[in-house]
């Protein structure tokens, strides 16, 4: 999948090949079901931050 092909899965933003380089490699991706699916950096951030939400206290 080029980096012109990727749109993400939550919000449907989509990266683009003239993206400044460091922010494409932030976004993030994962294999389901025989696909890919991508979360753009905002999104993934958010993502991170819910997950680290759920986790009990004694964690950190």
């Amino acid at each position: 999948m080029s980096a012109e092909q990727a749109v993400c899965a939550r919000c449907g933003i989509r990266r683009r090949d003239e993206d400044d380089p460091s922010a494409a490699l932030a976004w993030v991706f994962e294999r389901v079901k025989g696909g890919v699916r991508w979360l753009c950096v905002r999104c993934a951030r958010d993502h991170a931050r819910d997950i680290e939400g759920k986790l009990p206290e004694e964690y950190w």
